[in-house]
């Protein structure tokens, strides 16, 4: 706590009256941009590596950057991550939803624990949240995975898109270098794009092409983030080398 009281100080002394300045411009018109969910992992600062500023995106964070599907709640409303949803995509008319997984994600580490029956057991599930959380809205990614780890994760995995007709095919780490949870967790990313398009309020901007919904994945170890290519069915690298190919993509399917 001393520790964040002293940058508390040093924020004072340093960047405050530039981030008032921002403060003062969107105040009473903020127009964000995005919608981003992300872990709620130390190691993740989402504003740092997109380079976003005051008023650009509404940010969610939780263990394993997860939105729940709406088939687990009696009113699809009663929820964090869907309230969430409306006040940005709704009351704030975001047009782009953005979730980003990570490597080494203790989550999704976790995740693939939940393999084992004794330490899924409904016994151990009561004890802990963060299982009975993952047990719960994460089984999906995992049956996912364990398809890939039955049949090979050379075979592709199929995921429902903005509607029920618009799919898109993902291959996970084809060239096979990540370790195994981040393969899980490149799965898990990819599912909470289909968990998004289930929302009822949604529904009509999805169709209509008005709202659209972004995969990123962020290796903490090398820095570097991959954009999810729909046209290249897989987490492709953003860098000076495939911008332009990411960018033509991004037109393509949400313009």
């Amino acid at each position: 706590m001393e520790r964040i009281l002293r940058g508390i100080m040093r924020y004072r002394n340093t960047t405050r009256a530039a981030m008032v300045k921002e403060f003062e411009q969107v105040r009473d018109n903020p127009q964000p941009k995005a919608f981003f969910f992300t872990c709620m992992d130390s190691r993740m600062i989402p504003t740092r590596f997109t380079d976003t500023h005051v008023g650009d995106m509404f940010v969610v964070r939780n263990a394993g950057n997860l939105v729940p599907h709406s088939h687990f709640f009696q009113d699809e409303y009663f929820s964090c991550e869907p309230a969430a949803l409306e006040l940005g995509c709704v009351v704030n008319n975001i047009r782009h939803v953005i979730v980003c997984g990570h490597s080494d994600c203790k989550a999704i580490n976790l995740l693939h624990q939940l393999q084992c029956t004794q330490f899924a057991s409904r016994k151990n599930r009561r004890l802990s949240p963060l299982r009975s959380w993952l047990a719960t809205h994460a089984s999906t990614s995992l049956e996912k995975f364990q398809y890939l780890s039955e049949h090979g994760f050379d075979k592709p995995l199929m995921f429902t898109a903005e509607t029920p007709l618009r799919k898109f095919v993902a291959y996970i780490d084809p060239d096979n270098k990540f370790a195994i949870e981040d393969k899980l967790s490149q799965i898990n990313t990819l599912q909470q794009l289909q968990n998004i398009a289930s929302y009822g309020f949604l529904k009509k901007r999805l169709e209509q092409f008005d709202l659209h919904i972004h995969a990123l994945w962020f290796d903490i170890y090398t820095g570097d983030i991959y954009y999810f290519s729909r046209q290249m069915k897989r987490f492709v690298i953003i860098s000076e080398e495939t911008i332009d190919k990411i960018s033509e993509d991004v037109k393509k399917y949400y313009s």
